[in-house]
């Protein structure tokens, strides 16, 4: 019996041995498929970078307009004006917004600015005058119908009605004499401004006259410390087969267009890109769309372009400087909150950013990074604050 019992425990201690060693063979080659495993596939989200760079940024405003055809240009200027510089001579070619003089025409300017600040000014005080009158009307018109609804239910009485609808009619008497007095004084503003802007066509607010369409200049009667008169043409010019392109703006835009500045300009049915400059704004809105037409030069070296032809002008308005500027596609947003990811060391980094003027593609950051970051352009939206990362290519 005794023998019985050793042989018994005798097997069941070596059964156990070997189930021990089974499991310890069966860890072992789990953890070699591990570490297989972490070889083939680096640990942290596959992301691409891009340095952070200090450039520049200016807000895009397209518009569409039209090619429309060039032909001989003369020059005026509406007042007498003495001639500081000229820099070009009969007989010369030239090209749209070239500089072609210089008057002294500072009161006339200033004269003009200050216009343009009273119109403005003008246009303002109408518009938050009616906001305030509109309101005050609409504020008796409603006492008006509740009274009324009380009157069906015996909570109010007529002789309240009728004092409300004196009231509402007061109101509406003072609002429209009001506006008329304002509309009055906002068109005499107005008209101000188109008398001296006729002055100021074709001359930039450094007093400069500008080429409007290039070709040969044919005469120039200015002459350096003479003076110019309204009578006869400061220039004429004698355009080449050359376009120009017309479009027309909003309010908003046009006070940040100046003649000379520099457009892109897209016409897609020639496929024709270059850059055009503005070489007139007109300061009074069409009656109709209430819009203000803007006038741009086209290169004497592009060629094609049909009279009729849509074009698509971008203009860079409200620049910013030597300024943190990243792709758009880099931020983020959770609810009101602009944020982007930063890989520092072998992390991602969570990092709040304000940001500023938008151009095409690009965003300006005004607070948040610092030059020389390594911002994640790829990738951002798999991670999370402290997640490890992986720098890959962005080929392939």
């Amino acid at each position: 019996m005794m023998a019985h019992q050793t042989k018994t425990h005798f097997r069941i201690l070596a059964l156990g041995a070997a189930l021990a060693l089974s499991l310890t063979a069966c860890g072992s080659q789990t953890g070699s498929d591990a570490s297989s495993s972490q070889a083939g596939t680096p640990a942290g989200v596959a992301v691409q970078v891009e340095q952070v760079e200090v450039s520049s940024i200016s807000t895009e405003n397209k518009v569409s307009g039209k090619v429309v055809s060039d032909n001989e240009s003369s020059v005026y200027i509406s007042t007498s004006a003495k001639c500081t510089a000229v820099y070009v001579d009969a007989g010369d070619q030239v090209t749209a917004g070239q500089k072609l003089c210089t008057l002294d025409l500072d009161s006339t300017l200033s004269s003009y600015n200050a216009a343009n600040i009273s119109y403005n000014s003008s246009v303002q005080s109408y518009q938050d005058q009616k906001a305030v009158l509109d309101s005050q009307v609409a504020l008796y018109e409603k006492t008006v119908n509740d009274l009324k609804a009380l009157k069906e239910i015996g909570a109010a009485s007529q002789l309240e009605i009728d004092q409300a609808q004196l009231q509402l009619d007061s109101a509406r008497a003072t609002r429209n004499s009001t506006l008329a007095q304002l509309e009055a004084g906002m068109q005499s503003a107005k008209a101000n401004v188109e008398q001296l802007s006729t002055v100021l066509e074709n001359v930039d607010g450094q007093g400069n006259v500008i080429a409007p369409i290039s070709g040969t200049l044919v005469s120039l009667s200015a002459v350096e410390n003479g003076m110019v008169s309204p009578s006869m043409p400061v220039a004429v010019i004698d355009g080449v087969d050359q376009m120009k392109i017309t479009v027309s703006v909003s309010e908003a835009l046009v006070p940040k267009l100046e003649i000379g500045d520099e457009v892109d300009v897209t016409v897609s049915a020639v496929g024709a890109s270059f850059t055009g400059t503005i070489r007139a704004v007109e300061q009074a809105a069409n009656a109709q769309t209430k819009l203000y037409n803007v006038t741009v030069s086209v290169p004497a070296e592009v060629s094609g372009l049909l009279s009729g032809m849509f074009a698509d002008v971008t203009f860079r308005t409200d620049t910013s400087d030597n300024t943190i500027v990243i792709p758009s596609e880099a931020i983020l947003t959770s609810g009101s909150t602009q944020y982007v990811y930063v890989v520092d060391g072998d992390l991602a980094k969570y990092v709040e950013v304000t940001t500023g003027l938008t151009g095409n593609g690009v965003t300006e950051i005004t607070s948040g990074l610092t030059e020389g970051q390594q911002l994640v352009t790829v990738g951002q939206s798999y991670l999370a604050d402290g997640d490890p990362v992986r720098i890959v290519s962005g080929e392939g």
